[in-house]
């Protein structure tokens, strides 16, 4: 005989109790809850879905080019720091500078600055500042990879709104930046 689904409680309440109370504790308007729910739970899959690097796990399986996704997103993220992407100004990337790009902790980074050396997609140089400190470069083949995935994404995202109209696309864009420009703590949304 199956059991039931159990629906997990907290201090005695479910999820939906707990979300219909901030509800009805709020200004949102009363038939905008289901919508947010629903929103709730797409978020949770995208999150899902990014985390798992979906989109990156299935380029590197078509590309067949010898990398984790982890020590992709590392590629990636020396990019992101030469270029100064979510910074102040562009830096030069160093291993420090690629754990903290990536939330991890050194060890790890150095495993995966190890990883794109040895791959060729990533070389070592001198910083221009400091010739005792060492900097890593996109190589002609880190960069090759890298425009391949830029085609690969937007070849898929294209093809996500090519049914949505100019306006549906302009203000999903704009809604969502306005979403995920709350959720910062300068924002006012917070986490």
């Amino acid at each position: 005989m199956t059991q039931p689904p159990v629906k997990p409680t907290y201090n005695g309440k479910t999820y939906r109790d707990i979300v219909d109370e901030h509800l009805r504790n709020s200004r949102v308007p009363a038939g905008a809850g289901e919508a947010l729910v629903m929103l709730d739970q797409t978020l949770f899959q995208m999150s899902r879905q990014v985390l798992k690097g979906d989109l990156v796990a299935a380029f590197l399986r078509q590309e067949d080019c010898g990398l984790e996704p982890a020590v992709f997103q590392g590629l990636a993220a020396v990019v992101r720091v030469a270029n100064g992407v979510g910074r102040p100004a562009p830096a030069q990337p160093t291993v420090g500078s690629l754990a903290e790009e990536l939330s991890i902790d050194p060890s790890r980074a150095s495993r995966i600055a190890a990883a794109l050396i040895e791959k060729g997609y990533v070389r070592r140089a001198a910083a221009q500042d400091d010739g005792r400190k060492s900097v890593l470069e996109i190589t002609a083949r880190g960069g090759a990879l890298l425009q391949a995935f830029f085609r690969f994404k937007w070849q898929r995202l294209v093809g996500i709104f090519e049914d949505w109209s100019e306006e549906e696309i302009t203000t999903f864009s704009r809604l969502l930046g306005r979403y995920a420009g709350s959720l910062t703590p300068t924002g006012g949304g917070g986490t």
